[in-house]
């Protein structure tokens, strides 16, 4: 699969079954159940993979019981299929260890907040920025992001191109403060910060001294004369 492909997204009725397992393992949407089935009418595989699932919305079961000429399951029979989260949540880790370089791209464009949560530090840069272009990111996870000292400098680069995110004051205030964010990015917001915090970021010894100077010289401009 080339980058081209890679960057459109996930289609669905041609993504691998690792990828798709993982999906509905830490979903945390139900639409995706229908989605998945409905693009994979032909693949009796995905389709057994979703009717298995115990977290598969009983109209999708409904769906492809239909189509595949499968029993309904019974309550106790679910009971039976469902993990406890510590593995469920390890599982998935390990699935995600297996797949390609694509995959994971696909995965994190499409994945739920848990498996954003674990793309988000992924080695590979193009699969970790890919997680900044899935729809469903919130700006409580941006704002952890731009908070996170461990984050690649690409990542904040990026948050601070979007003008959307750039309008949440908690967004701004995490990457003025976060030691990792390019001065020549930051030096440009510390305007955007209320006094109460220019303060504060005036002693902050951890930022670089080019921002702590630009915020001294606002804290001055702002005193009333």
């Amino acid at each position: 699969m080339d980058e081209q492909q890679i960057l459109i997204g996930l289609d669905y009725s041609v993504a691998s079954k690792e990828v798709i397992e993982i999906l509905i393992e830490a979903a945390d949407d139900n639409d995706i159940f229908m989605e998945i089935a409905r693009s994979n009418t032909n693949r009796p595989e995905i389709l057994e993979l979703l009717y298995e699932h115990p977290e598969t919305p009983a109209e999708v079961k409904s769906l492809i019981s239909g189509s595949l000429h499968l029993p309904a399951k019974t309550a106790s029979a679910v009971a039976k299929m469902e993990k406890p989260k510590e593995v469920r949540v390890q599982n998935i880790l390990q699935k995600i260890q297996t797949l390609s370089v694509s995959e994971r791209v696909q995965l994190a464009m499409k994945g739920s907040r848990e498996v954003r949560g674990i793309l988000i530090k992924d080695t590979n840069k193009l699969v970790m920025l890919s997680v900044l272009d899935n729809q469903k990111i919130t700006d409580t996870e941006i704002e952890l992001i731009a908070r996170s000292r461990s984050i690649n400098e690409e990542a904040l680069r990026k948050i601070t191109k979007n003008r959307e995110w750039l309008k949440n004051y908690a967004i701004v205030h995490a990457l003025v403060t976060n030691p990792k964010t390019p001065p020549g990015i930051s030096v440009g917001m510390v305007g955007e910060l209320k006094t109460k915090d220019l303060i504060i970021l005036e002693k902050n010894k951890n930022v670089p001294e080019v921002i702590r100077g630009a915020t001294k010289r606002l804290l001055q401009a702002r005193k009333p004369k």
